[in-house]
């Protein structure tokens, strides 16, 4: 399937490099946020992705139908307040987070692996 995607969709692109040996802490508290954010409304997908060159550096592809939803009300959901809390000793250098429209979607059809 190809073509125009919504555009009242937006990426977020999150990278995170986390000190060497925390990765296992880092994991445990990113993917405790991805049990609950998927049973959010704006929500659509996110893919948690690490470095094959860094095996501390992560990044997470997040797909929201909202942007001020995501700012106003997703960022401030109880279920993210310890994430944030540890986040920064788990940092060996800032996040970044920066946002994308969606211009097109294609996907191969059949199961992703």
């Amino acid at each position: 399937m190809s073509g125009p995607a919504r555009t009242d969709q937006f990426v977020l692109l999150v990278t995170v490099p986390i000190r060497p040996g925390r990765e296992d802490e880092y994991l445990a508290l990113v993917n405790a946020v991805n049990d609950e954010m998927r049973h959010e409304p704006a929500f659509v997908s996110t893919l948690l992705h690490r470095s094959a060159d860094d095996p501390a550096l992560f990044m997470l592809y997040e797909t929201w139908r909202d942007r001020d939803d995501f700012f106003a009300v997703q960022m401030k959901r109880p279920y993210r307040a310890e994430y944030e809390a540890k986040l920064p000793d788990l940092l060996r250098a800032p996040r970044t987070m920066t946002m994308f429209e969606i211009l097109r979607a294609d996907h191969a059809e059949g199961t992703v692996r």
